[in-house]
């Protein structure tokens, strides 16, 4: 399948930027993503039999259709010598190469920022790694590993029950910080002329996201409780099982939300009462407090505290599974989800909806305009880009070079 794909909508951002893109699994994909929604170039280098990613199960499952739209697929093995100096060639043609593989592994091709940079010296390069450098930096990394080690899994979890997030939020914002870092650079090689190497690294991501609880330790002399035994910022601010075992997460984060809140709920006393005077009285009589609204909510079903949530402007959240996203009607409304096409195992072929960029650019949602890519599918358009013959490439087939 070598036919030659779209280009990016001429309104977006990096239309004309070429990307050249070394990585797997999710943190240096969501990186690539980021860009190629922007409207770069982005080339996917997969090895010969292709990125194991498309193959995973369970919870990787949807891998490989989230991260990779909007990015052409070539298949090189850097293990071969002309393979290697085939990427090094395309690499020669890139404003950026981005990678996520262990430290000293893109050196061996000949494929690092020190060696690319000595013939591309406006290259930018992206070192997408589980730690930067420094004692760590040799480790092997994955979500779980630095939400353990970072502070985010005790933080989630009950108290001695340290649990990981419900997706993989470091892979995810390291692969942003990634693209951030790259659009810096490109701004100032705009100035100076010159590229730059950047890192982005998943174990100082989960740093960043408890930074705030580190501060509260500083600032208060008191540790950081987990969330689910936190002492909260706000009275009411809490899930509430109610009619039929519905569950509803319901706040007043303000003293006018909280006379709101019991005008709308007809609970008078409660606004009457002294030791719920203002929201820091709330907070400290919060489990009596808590008690009594649950006994007081129990009889009301999920349907009505909606309405009359959604009425007074008050906070409110139904609970809800991610497969219920698909019937979002505000994500269905705005067109926060496109077709993509899946390219591997048994539904190969069909379609499913995945989440865009949760950004607008000019009014408009980042759409898909080149489908995730089949393995390999590009590989003779972009081989032949670089000049050479379909006899050539025939060549570097029967030499194991590509696929």
């Amino acid at each position: 399948m070598n036919a030659t794909p779209p280009r990016a909508p001429a309104h977006l951002p990096l239309q004309g930027l070429r990307v050249v893109e070394f990585t797997h699994m999710v943190m240096g994909p969501t990186c690539g993503m980021i860009l190629a929604d922007l409207g770069a170039e982005v080339i996917k280098v997969e090895p010969v039999e292709g990125d194991r990613t498309r193959h995973l199960l369970g919870s990787g499952a949807g891998f490989f259709p989230m991260f990779n739209r909007n990015k052409k697929s070539i298949r090189i093995n850097l293990q071969n010598p002309e393979g290697a100096a085939l990427a090094r060639r395309l690499c020669a043609t890139a404003d950026v190469v981005a990678e996520n593989f262990k430290p000293g592994s893109m050196a061996k091709y000949g494929l690092d920022f020190a060696s690319l940079s000595t013939t591309n010296p406006k290259l930018i390069y992206a070192s997408l790694k589980g730690f930067l450098p420094g004692p760590y930096e040799h480790r092997t990394a994955l979500d779980e590993v630095v939400q353990m080690m970072g502070g985010l899994a005790y933080m989630t979890g009950r108290p001695g029950d340290p649990l990981r997030a419900g997706t993989s939020v470091n892979d995810i914002m390291g692969g942003m910080f990634g693209a951030i870092g790259i659009l810096g650079a490109l701004i100032q090689r705009g100035i100076t002329g010159r590229g730059q190497e950047i890192q982005s690294a998943l174990f100082e991501n989960n740093v960043f996201l408890v930074g705030q609880h580190m501060l509260q330790y500083a600032i208060t002399g008191q540790a950081a409780e987990p969330m689910p035994n936190r002492i909260s910022a706000w009275g009411v601010y809490d899930v509430f099982t109610v009619r039929e075992g519905e569950q509803i997460f319901l706040a007043a984060v303000s003293d006018p939300q909280w006379a709101t809140f019991c005008k709308v709920l007809g609970f008078a006393d409660l606004k009457a009462d002294p030791r719920y005077a203002t929201n820091n009285d709330r907070v400290r009589m919060r489990p009596t407090l808590l008690a009594t609204l649950r006994e007081r909510l129990q009889v009301r079903s999920a349907a009505e505290l909606t309405q009359i949530f959604e009425k007074a402007g008050l906070p409110y959240a139904p609970i809800v599974r991610p497969e219920q996203l698909f019937d979002d009607p505000h994500l269905r409304a705005t067109g926060g989800l496109a077709e993509v096409r899946l390219t591997d195992g048994e539904k190969a072929g069909a379609h499913a909806r995945a989440a865009l960029l949760p950004l607008t650019m000019d009014g408009q949602r980042l759409g898909v305009w080149q489908q995730p890519p089949y393995s390999g599918e590009h590989t003779d358009s972009l081989l032949s880009g670089l000049g050479l013959t379909q006899t050539d490439i025939e060549g570097l087939r029967q030499h194991g070079a590509v696929a």
